[in-house]
């Protein structure tokens, strides 16, 4: 049986047993909150209950690193739509130890997808193109350093009202423990 349809047979079952029920809740986060972290599949349950964050709490924002790459991409457009359409009034960035985008090299990305059969004329066409791969594929130095840029780039942003609290935080993957990197409530103007 493939793994999808391992899932589609389990969605029949939760679905048939009205096991949905428990999760039923609305748009708006009860905690007025919207959270970017990381992918990371350690932080899936441990996050939440760190933070003593439940269904329905935040709006959770999840990718590689907790990287706001773009002032004007998916992510900074997910907080906003989080703050002015589902009434959140606080953002938090909340990286962790031991990422796997800390020393991440586009080497070592472009190495394993021409080995998945991408064709490495793909990216010299992309690169002529005025994409920077190599920037794109890149992770960063330390997480806390990452952590800092994403909350400036939030804090920065031209569409952010002046008076929203962006937090850093860091987790660790182990424990849960989190370090407090950038209060937000400290920087705020109203």
């Amino acid at each position: 049986m493939s793994l999808l349809s391992s899932i589609l047979d389990h969605n029949e079952q939760f679905v048939t047993s009205k096991h949905y029920e428990r999760f039923q809740t609305t748009k708006f986060p009860n905690k007025r909150v919207v959270i970017l972290t990381c992918m990371d599949t350690r932080l899936l349950e441990l996050l939440p209950a760190a933070l003593n964050v439940k269904n329905g709490d935040a709006k959770i924002i999840k990718n590689a690193g907790a990287v706001i790459s773009h002032p004007f991409g998916s992510i900074m457009r997910s907080i906003l739509v989080g703050i002015y359409e589902l009434q959140a009034d606080e953002v938090m960035v909340v990286g962790h130890h031991g990422c796997g985008m800390t020393g991440l090299e586009a080497s070592s990305v472009l190495k394993k997808a021409e080995a998945n059969g991408v064709d490495m004329k793909t990216i010299e066409t992309l690169e002529f193109s005025g994409v920077d791969i190599k920037s794109f594929l890149t992770g960063f130095d330390k997480v806390e350093d990452n952590v800092q840029h994403s909350v400036r780039m939030i804090k920065h942003h031209p569409l952010l009202p002046k008076h929203v609290p962006v937090h850093g935080l860091v987790i660790c993957p182990d424990t849960g423990k989190l370090d407090l990197l950038v209060d937000g409530y400290q920087t705020t103007t109203t």
